[in-house]
Parts: C-alpha cells; sequence; structure tokens
C-alpha cells in the first residue's frame, strides 16, 4: 500500500499539473456574436454542400489554426462585419453561401483576445478546410503589419489550443491552398479559391518558430 506521504506527493502533483493547465490559458475576452437557428441552419448547409460533411449540430473537431488579418484597424468594425447571419454583399462568396463570414477568435493591435464564437462552433472563414479550423483574425492589413503583442498573443492562445485539441497544422490565411488536394481538402466545387496574402511569411515563420514548429509549413502529400 502507498504510504500517506507518497499519496500527498501525488496529489501535489496531480494539482501542480492541472494548475499548470489552467495557466497555459490566456486572458479572454468574450465578444460573442449572433449565433442562432438561422446561422446554425446555415452552417449545417454550408457543412454538407460545400464540405460533404453531414452533421446535426454545427461543431467541428479542431485539428488546425489559421492565421488572418482583417484589413480594417477596428476591433468594433470587425466584430460588427462578422455579426450579422447573412452575408452582406461580397457576391464573389455569396455564390457559395449565404452565410456570413466568421470567425472564432480576434487579436487587437495591442494583444488583447476576444472570443466571438466557442472554440468547436463552426466558422465560415477560410475554404476548403472551416469543417476543421479555428481562426483567429489579427486587426491589420499589408499597410499595417501585425505588431509584437499580436505576435505574443498569437503564441500564447495557439499554445492553449494545442494543449486543448489534437491541432496538426498552424497555418496563414495565404498558405491554405497548399492543402487543395489532400487529404485535408473539403471543398466540393474545385473553381471555388481565392486568393489571400494575410498574415505573410514572416509573421508565420516567427510564429510557428515560437511554438515550437518547423518554420515552413510542412503540407501532407497530395492524394
Amino acid at each position: 500500500m502507498l504510504s500517506r506521504y507518497a499519496i500527498f506527493l501525488m496529489l501535489i502533483c496531480v494539482f501542480g499539473f492541472s494548475l499548470l493547465k489552467a495557466q497555459q490559458k490566456p486572458l479572454i475576452y468574450k465578444r460573442p456574436i449572433t449565433w442562432n437557428s438561422e446561422r446554425e441552419r446555415l452552417s449545417l448547409e454550408y457543412l454538407l454542400k460545400r464540405h460533404g460533411v453531414h452533421t446535426d449540430t454545427a461543431l467541428i473537431i479542431p485539428r488546425m489554426v489559421v492565421v488572418h488579418w482583417t484589413g480594417n484597424m477596428s476591433v468594433n468594425a470587425t466584430v460588427k462585419t462578422f455579426n450579422p447571419v447573412y452575408l452582406p454583399g461580397r457576391k464573389d462568396l455569396q455564390t457559395a453561401s449565404t452565410l456570413n463570414v466568421s470567425t472564432q477568435f480576434v487579436i487587437g493591435r495591442n494583444g488583447t483576445i476576444y472570443q466571438l464564437l466557442p472554440e468547436n462552433f463552426f466558422a465560415r472563414h477560410t475554404i476548403g478546410l472551416n469543417y476543421c479550423a479555428i481562426g483567429i483574425e489579427n486587426i491589420g492589413s499589408a499597410q499595417n503589419p501585425l505588431t509584437e503583442a499580436q505576435l505574443n498573443s498569437n503564441t500564447k492562445l495557439i499554445k492553449y489550443l494545442r494543449s486543448k485539441y489534437a491541432i496538426e497544422y498552424v497555418i496563414g490565411h495565404h498558405e491554405y491552398q497548399a492543402f487543395n488536394g489532400t487529404i485535408w481538402w473539403k471543398e466540393m466545387n474545385p473553381t471555388y479559391i481565392t486568393a489571400k496574402t494575410d498574415p505573410g511569411d514572416k509573421f508565420m515563420h516567427s510564429l510557428r518558430a515560437r511554438l515550437g514548429l518547423d518554420k515552413q509549413l510542412k503540407v501532407p502529400h497530395l492524394l
């Protein structure tokens, strides 16, 4: 039988490990966007018609993180853009679905992290990969490169997500087409592609290095 001292040490180790796991979660502010029965219906429709995934709930099993920039310089404007259920304008995207674009997280210029949707709720942010990808939008653009504070917050947030889910890839939005033709790609229309530049190689190389990953994206073999 274990001695009381041994049991005490085991409890201390378990408590310490649990505390360490809890400390991995960065400070996150809730900025929820509209999630109602219509958004869920459109999400289920998107999963089926665009990704070929039949499911009863608009939930994903996160296996990938896709990092974006917003193209604008305002957290409030970004949340306002994602909040409507239906996609306003953007005829190039409306041909695929009237479901509005969205994301799970937004990170401000000063590194503040906002959560718009639960981590495992479906969000439309990356063609072909939405069914398994958590999206992180960063306030910035080509003219306003992402900041050191944003790099730090992306690192903390993704470390937390990797401790919680079996995340296999951390990619930039501009890298998503590298998965076309692999087992990861689930877009029913082969011509539905848009060109992206965000957030760029420099930011992603730095981010992956801080995460202990290869700086260069290592894509799976083509089918």
